[in-house]
């Protein structure tokens, strides 16, 4: 993993922990690893989806495509993490504003 791809995991996590952290009432998490932040966007997904409320489940669907791209953002090339990394933000994007 590159150090642009750590920078752009840490500006992910700045970017949207909070938010994340909002939609199921704690408090964000400091940011360890790019694993920790996968971690969260995980628990998020999940506790939207056991909420059953139609909205969340949507959102909980942006959130597990989120995850998969910060996965394979992990184990890709350069040009492919930057991708991986794009679609994640997008999901997270789109997660945040539909759970709302």
């Amino acid at each position: 993993m590159t150090t642009q791809t750590v920078d752009t995991f840490s500006a992910l996590h700045t970017c949207f922990s909070a938010d994340l952290a909002v939609l199921i009432g704690s408090q964000p998490p400091r940011y360890l690893s790019p694993a920790g932040f996968i971690d969260q966007v995980e628990e998020v997904r999940d506790l939207l989806a056991d909420s059953r409320l139609p909205h969340h489940e949507d959102a909980s669907d942006d959130l597990d495509h989120a995850a998969d791209h910060l996965t394979e953002a992990l184990t890709s090339t350069d040009d492919e993490q930057l991708a991986h990394l794009s679609q994640a933000r997008t999901h997270l994007r789109d997660a945040i504003g539909t759970a709302s």
